[in-house]
């Protein structure tokens, strides 16, 4: 079974920028498309992303003009980007491997001033 182990979340003000990094402890290009969620308290998980095997992406509603999903094959790293937080991203971000149904243990974005 792939690992799938985010990072990058923390605390930051609105307006901020922060980039996630999925870590997965295989060949992403041989897992298959890898998926950005988040889920904030009280809230279902949200989709937000997708990058698939031959490198075109999709975004959901709440991820267009702001969010960027890229990889890194020989890292084998999914990223997200994130520009001109607002306090509505608040939320834990996950990464999955979509055709699998892997997923990470989440990375906290918290966006306060």
């Amino acid at each position: 079974q792939v690992q799938l182990v985010e990072s990058g979340g923390g605390l930051v003000q609105p307006g901020g920028s922060l980039r996630l990094s999925c870590e997965a402890s295989g060949s992403i290009l041989s897992i298959g498309p890898m998926g950005w969620y988040r889920q904030a308290t009280g809230k279902q998980r949200e989709y937000l992303a997708q990058i698939i095997t031959d490198g075109s992406t999709y975004y959901g509603p709440s991820a267009e003009g702001r969010f960027t999903i890229s990889r890194d094959n020989a890292k084998n790293t999914v990223y997200l980007q994130i520009d001109n937080l607002k306090s509505e991203d608040t939320a834990v971000y996950y990464c999955s491997a979509l055709r699998h149904n892997y997923w990470g243990q989440g990375t906290q974005v918290t966006v306060s001033s």
